[in-house]
């Protein structure tokens, strides 16, 4: 009996969570909390993963240089994402904390200055998107035959990018707002959009004018722009504490200067995780192509296995802000922690699954024994770390949350820059431990972000952060 009750309750849990109704999240309990905010922004992190693997899945049946072109543009796009990310992360901390103070209308200024913020920034990588697609694959360098078929998916892409830069910043919001639903439905929306157009563009089906590589770009931008309207109009007339009516559409600069100056930090954060990755990538390569690979492959799947303990992560630093706007700062402790404690019970479970079946998981990929040897080793190393990642995952965002983004952006130059890329040199290269050097610079770094970052949050300073 007890067990049907605790299934019914986890039900009904699930379909409020799915359904959006509105919580004051400073109040009551806060399981329930995090679980109202968690399961949508898990379903959203999904989401959001799922874009890249659709066009690559469609593209590969087209020819070998089209992948390489998505590969090329991907890896410029980032820059777009460090962008999007960091001013998404500002975006999450002033509107939650302005909810939490009771603020609405305040949330819905700042709500305006991120859209206009948003359009300014995408309009800048437009015009560079545009007029040097050829330049750009040449800079990557791309050879002539992949410029040649390609560059037309880097104009529309990059062209485009203001669906991409919108879809981040609004959804960022809705989750600072409390309302995580709306950006979970935004983007399954989007993906579901995505997945039909893109054999239409790209194989011409149908009416439709077979467009090869340059048809998964146009079937991407339409379904994150279609998602950008759904995303203005439920600003605009939906049920939510940060809904838009003319008067908050005044450029107000005092806002978008506040949320330029937090935002950089996670800029900075972004720009420095993703770099110290692509270092070593760099050492790893040293070892062969089949290293690399299984390395690569092993990646791949941590990400995506990371996006729920990232959906948590984010519901946290909702909870910070908020609770920090309504004078609880206590309540968004205990929230940090509490957060930590679940995110470490899922990565818990992941550990020992990737501890006892890597190799069965990198076979779904890969029959190449090499490739499977070091795809299992790395999965495995990943795993010994993964209940540090657990709390280190939740204590940065808690940080952001609040809108002290400074401080998690000198505790990653530190980690990664000046100890994670150094200890992997050192312990592949010099001390000639291999590919296994990197993995364990990794883990080693890992952990020691997570003690830095418990530490400084042990000292409360990020409850006096004024956004």
């Amino acid at each position: 009996m007890k067990q049907k009750t605790a299934v019914l309750k986890a039900l009904h849990l699930f379909r409020e969570a799915f359904r959006g109704e509105e919580y004051d999240y400073t109040q009551g309990s806060l399981s329930k909390a995090i679980f109202l905010l968690a399961i949508p922004m898990v379903f959203e992190m999904l989401m959001e993963s799922i874009f890249a693997l659709v066009d690559i899945y469609f593209v590969s049946k087209v020819s070998t240089n089209a992948v390489a072109t998505i590969g090329l543009t991907e890896s410029v796009v980032t820059l777009i994402y460090a962008v999007a990310v960091g001013i998404s992360m500002a975006a999450t901390a002033v509107v939650a904390r302005r909810i939490g103070e009771g603020d609405a209308n305040g949330a819905k200024k700042t709500v305006a200055q991120v859209i206009y913020i948003g359009i300014f920034v995408s309009l800048l990588f437009s015009w560079g998107g545009i007029y040097f697609a050829k330049d750009i694959l040449g800079l990557m360098k791309a050879s002539p035959e992949v410029i040649e078929e390609g560059y037309q998916y880097t104009q529309i892409l990059i062209g485009g990018n203001i669906t991409i830069v919108l879809l981040f910043l609004i959804n960022a919001v809705f989750r600072g707002a409390g309302n995580a639903s709306y950006a979970m439905w935004v983007l399954i929306f989007s993906n579901g959009l995505n997945i039909l157009l893109d054999p239409l563009f790209i194989f011409g089906l149908g009416p439709f004018p077979e467009m090869g590589v340059k048809g998964a770009a146009v079937a991407t931008t339409i379904g994150r722009g279609t998602a950008v309207v759904l995303q203005l109009l439920l600003l605009w007339l939906g049920k939510s504490k940060i809904q838009l009516a003319l008067r908050h559409l005044k450029l107000r600069w005092r806002i978008i200067t506040n949320i330029i100056r937090i935002s950089l930090g996670g800029i900075g954060q972004f720009l420095i995780g993703t770099s110290s990755w692509v270092f070593l990538m760099r050492i790893m390569s040293e070892f062969g192509s089949e290293v690399l690979a299984g390395y690569t492959i092993a990646i791949r799947i941590m990400m995506f296995s990371l996006m729920p303990a990232w959906g948590l992560s984010n519901a946290a630093a909702t909870l910070v802000g908020q609770s920090l706007g309504a004078k609880f700062p206590e309540r968004a402790k205990k929230a940090v922690w509490q957060t930590s404690k679940y995110n470490a019970l899922f990565m818990g479970i992941l550990s020992f699954i990737f501890w006892f079946w890597a190799k069965e998981i990198i076979r779904v990929f890969t029959r190449i024994p090499a490739i499977v040897e070091i795809g299992t080793l790395s999965l495995q190393v990943f795993a010994s770390g993964y209940i540090f990642y657990a709390f280190g995952m939740v204590i940065i965002q808690a940080f952001n949350g609040a809108g002290d983004t400074q401080t998690p952006t000198k505790i990653n130059f530190f980690c990664f820059w000046l100890f994670q890329i150094p200890l992997a040199y050192l312990t592949a290269l010099y001390f000639e431990w291999g590919p296994l050097g990197v993995l364990v610079a990794i883990v080693v770094s890992e952990i020691a972000l997570t003690l830095m970052s418990a530490y400084y949050f042990s000292l409360g300073k990020w409850k006096k952060s004024k956004v």
